[in-house]
């Protein structure tokens, strides 16, 4: 099943200077448009920093919640959020890594070693290094986003905020940014370097 990445969405979420998506988030792809690297970092990044705001809390501070659970009936249930994310969090990243990347992502992100430790520990070079953390970012963040039936991004309808309900089938009033026809006409302005003497 794919997922249907809407626009308004990615260009939230897009860095404005980057040079493959030129701020818009989304990329032409053969059969449909793929959100950027940038776009997926970026959903990383903020799932992140929530785990670690989540991890850094005394441990008697966790609240238990009351949550209405979906249904005909009504019913509700008792549950740590902050718990149950961070558990999430772990999960599915290691169900979604490989080994390798794994490694990596539990030394560098769960455990908090900085580049240096990590290449000496996993015997790699510092720039294969920042190149596998990108790689992983956008590989955890299209997870997080795409996961099935509950993602773990947008965090505000994990924890409980709002919901984000289907739109009626004659809806039309969608705005959808457009993608540009020619990028290769809006590449990044990149000057020569003078090399002083």
């Amino acid at each position: 099943m794919s997922f249907d990445w809407s626009s308004s969405e990615a260009v939230g979420l897009a860095r404005v200077s980057c040079a493959h998506c030129l701020g818009i988030g989304l990329r032409r792809g053969r059969a449909q448009d793929n959100p950027c690297g940038c776009v997926l970092r970026k959903i990383f990044r903020s799932c992140y920093a929530r785990f670690r705001a989540c991890g850094s809390k005394e441990k008697h501070m966790g609240r238990v919640r009351l949550e209405v659970m979906k249904g005909s009936d009504g019913n509700y249930c008792w549950g740590m959020k902050e718990e149950e994310y961070m558990a999430d969090f772990c999960l599915v990243s290691k169900r979604a890594l490989e080994e390798e990347e794994y490694q990596l992502f539990r030394f560098h992100f769960l455990l908090g070693a900085d580049w240096k430790l990590c290449c000496r520990r996993l015997k790699m070079d510092r720039g294969s290094f920042f190149h596998n953390v990108y790689r992983i970012e956008q590989k955890l963040g299209r997870v997080y986003r795409e996961l099935q039936p509950h993602a773990l991004f947008p965090l505000d309808e994990y924890f409980g905020g709002t919901v984000r309900k289907a739109l009626p089938e004659g809806y039309t009033n969608v705005f959808e940014w457009p993608l540009p026809i020619n990028p290769e006409r809006f590449r990044a302005l990149r000057p020569p370097i003078r090399k002083v003497a």
